[in-house]
């Protein structure tokens, strides 16, 4: 799959910024664990916040794959950058996909610039990936809805402008897992609804992006903020944003270990050992050849699903996939990079310790890669069992 001249040159310009604007500086604010504010600015600048906004909104509109590719980039650069845009662009994408005009003239235009950033809140306490057993609960109040619960894991959440919370807007589970999906809404929460941010929490790695709980404690909304107007459909439209939010975080364990190869490649070529660069050891290259033909297994199965997802068909069943080996070989590569450096790869002196400790989010993050499997292979049963009629 290529991209347009147009898009290419959207790629490039990103790649261009993480070279001369992230890598620079991405050493000292990941260990200070700051919040890049500079860097933010210059994304909102760049158009990289409304990559998946129509352009009648100010946005860019661009392709999955062209999303996806940017995406890469950024996190070659540091994985954070890549987070921060990632749910604000499935917010994006779910208003501009299922909105009403309402929501979509107001909420759009601001994301588009970044001037508003988004953030999701699915994960509760409690729940993990099981988003159907959450607690959260909106009940209706005349014209408003009340809701009570709390979420966590929450990236942007400290600095939203809204969040894109779902919960559930009837009690108890039905036993089918059609009526298990019924009963959600997603609802467009304001900063200024009330509720509370009450923590960052503490994480291994993703430095610089606050990553909270939130709770809502009898936090009064307008029942006009449910997404396009549905109270009980709201798990099916998170469904569909998070097969964009899965080639996403693909895409970031992608740029991930592009960035540790990069680095072990330069490396294996530079240190030498009993008399010659590293590479020639049989064990160090094939640590690198492995990763190269990973690497390009996990971009082109990255760009199939952005593909499927660009014709309008359903992509959980790709997105997993790519979410599943890019972040296992995400893993894999930056642990070896981290094995090409010997010594130097444990000091915080060289990027590869930062590299090791992003890759496990992805495997965890957006849904576990063992939810990933479930996933496939339910699908995998339900395409062989109803083929898509030619």
């Amino acid at each position: 799959m290529t991209l347009s001249p147009e898009e290419q040159s959207i790629v490039d310009v990103v790649s261009s910024f993480v070279d001369t604007s992230v890598r620079p500086v991405v050493r000292e604010l990941e260990h200070a664990n700051t919040y890049p504010a500079a860097l933010i600015d210059q994304m909102k600048k760049l158009g990289v916040f409304g990559l998946l906004a129509p352009s009648e909104y100010g946005g860019v509109d661009v392709s999955a794959a062209c999303f996806a590719l940017v995406a890469a980039e950024l996190a070659r650069g540091w994985m954070s950058l890549a987070g921060a845009m990632g749910s604000h662009s499935v917010v994006t994408f779910l208003i501009k996909t299922f909105g009403t005009p309402a929501q979509r003239s107001s909420w759009l235009p601001r994301l588009a610039t970044g001037e508003v950033r988004a953030a999701m809140a699915l994960t509760e306490p409690g729940g993990g990936s099981d988003l159907q057993a959450m607690t959260t609960v909106a009940q209706p109040d005349g014209d408003d809805l009340v809701i009570r619960g709390a979420k966590t894991w929450i990236t942007n959440a400290r600095r939203a402008g809204l969040i894109a919370l779902l919960c559930r807007t009837t009690q108890g589970h039905g036993r089918s897992a059609s009526s298990r999906a019924e009963g959600f809404a997603v609802l467009l929460v304001g900063s200024d609804a009330g509720y509370q941010v009450s923590r960052d929490l503490p994480k291994l790695g993703y430095k610089g992006v606050e990553s909270c709980e939130v709770l809502f404690d009898g936090v009064r909304v307008p029942a006009s903020c449910a997404l396009g107007g549905e109270m009980s459909k709201g798990f099916a439209q998170m469904m569909r944003g998070l097969e964009i939010g899965r080639i996403q975080v693909a895409s970031r364990a992608l740029g991930v270990a592009q960035a540790a190869y990069d680095d072990a490649f330069r490396y294996a070529q530079e240190r030498t050992s009993f008399g010659v660069p590293i590479w020639q050891h049989q064990s160090i290259g094939n640590y690198l050849a492995d990763a190269a033909t990973k690497l390009r297994a996990a971009r082109l199965l990255i760009l199939d699903a952005a593909a499927r997802f660009d014709a309008g068909q359903r992509a959980d069943l790709e997105a997993g996939m790519a979410k599943l080996y890019a972040s296992e070989v995400c893993l894999e590569i930056t642990t070896n990079a981290l094995r090409i450096h010997g010594g130097y790869g444990y000091s915080t002196e060289f990027d590869v310790e930062r590299y090791f400790r992003d890759a496990p989010l992805m495997v965890v993050g957006e849904g576990t890669n063992e939810i990933q499997r479930n996933i496939i292979v339910r699908q995998l049963i339900a395409r062989a069992t109803n083929p898509p009629r030619p």
